[in-house]
């Protein structure tokens, strides 16, 4: 089969044929119909976020294929059959604290490294081959697009961290990072999940006003100026009664400073949830007062990627139609133009912008 192919960091990735993938028990090989591109993916393959990936790889975070082939032990999935491919793959012994790894794309301490070892190669290839637990069927309807069902990937991670705070229906969350591909989708979701009322901070006016326009008065854009205790006090006014929850997903690049004045806003008794990549790139790290946390009793959690559950909650959610992916500006690019994809989804990373690879069907 054909695959982009990161031969070392800072090197273009190489379009070359590489062996088939094969199943064995417990695996799936799927025909990969359409896979995003993460706006932060140049990034990755420069070396610049330092990601624990292992040139030569075929990297690339799941996608949407048709069943190839499938293991003995599974009983539901068809050969033929369209699904979603999840990229948080989970070791199978240890429930309580499993390894994990991004298959194609990053992992967590030494067991994670030793999955991606053997789940080395991700979506960006004609096929690829995957944990059957991690394979979820999708309706008929996916097949006229699987292109923007791919982008299913984006909205389940902040979908997991909606999930990991206890969003209930009617509360007020403020999203940290509202602006980015990420934080767009968190406030998507929040109201698909019935949120009352997002208050959605970012420097962007542009992309402050497509979240306005999108989702009318439940949505309140609040334009930051980098001064921590003039933003703590636009975004408690934005509210305009208790914040109950905050979600922060503000990329390795933003200051410390501007989560600290979203988490800062949370109610007594309220929830935190941190998802994003401060201080990952050698920042100052997030620093919240042990007494304002210990006496408003409020709750901080951090969140990476999503429970299983999340995907076909997820999938339940886009069918029902309380989120609708007709509205994503999706922008396509076939295998053998890799490298232009990774380029433009560098600078097409606002709100509801998605870059998609679309391997050839064999």
């Amino acid at each position: 089969m054909r695959a982009a192919v990161l031969t070392e960091f800072g090197a273009p990735l190489t379009v070359q044929e590489v062996p088939d993938p094969r199943s064995s028990g417990g695996e799936v090989v799927v025909e990969v119909l359409a896979t995003c591109v993460p706006p932060y993916a140049e990034e990755v393959f420069s070396g610049r976020r330092n990601y624990p990936l292992v040139p030569p790889v075929v990297p690339g975070v799941g996608g949407v294929g048709r069943v190839v082939s499938v293991g003995p032990d599974a009983t539901r999935l068809r050969v033929g059959d369209l699904v979603w491919c999840d990229c948080t793959v989970r070791s199978r012994d240890d429930a309580l604290t499993p390894d994990i790894t991004l298959q194609g794309w990053s992992s967590r301490g030494e067991g994670g490294a030793r999955l991606a070892r053997y789940l080395h190669d991700g979506s960006f290839a004609e096929f690829m081959r995957v944990p059957t637990e991690n394979v979820y069927p999708l309706p008929a309807e996916a097949g006229y697009d699987p292109v923007r069902w791919s982008s299913l990937g984006v909205y389940v991670i902040p979908y997991g961290g909606l999930l990991a705070g206890g969003l209930e229906a009617g509360e007020t969350l403020l999203v940290s990072g509202a602006t980015g591909n990420l934080g767009s989708a968190a406030v998507a979701v929040a109201l698909a999940m019935g949120a009352g009322r997002v208050i959605a901070p970012g420097r962007n006016r542009v992309a402050l006003g497509l979240l306005a326009d999108r989702f009318g008065r439940r949505v309140r854009p609040v334009t930051l100026t980098g001064d921590e205790a003039a933003d703590h006090a636009a975004l408690s006014a934005a509210a305009e009664g208790p914040i109950d929850m905050v979600i922060d997903l503000l990329p390795p690049s933003a200051p410390s400073s501007a989560s600290r004045a979203a988490a800062m806003t949370v109610r007594e008794y309220g929830r935190i949830v941190l998802m994003g990549g401060v201080g990952m790139l050698g920042g100052a790290d997030l620093a919240l007062p042990y007494p304002w946390i210990m006496r408003n009793s409020v709750t901080v959690r951090g969140q990476w990627m999503y429970p299983r559950s999340a995907n076909v909650g997820m999938i339940r959610i886009i069918v029902s139609g309380a989120l609708d992916l007709a509205l994503e500006r999706v922008r396509t690019f076939p295998l053998d133009a890799v490298n232009d994809a990774v380029a433009y989804a560098a600078t097409h990373g606002g709100p509801f912008d998605r870059t998609a690879l679309t391997p050839p069907v064999g």
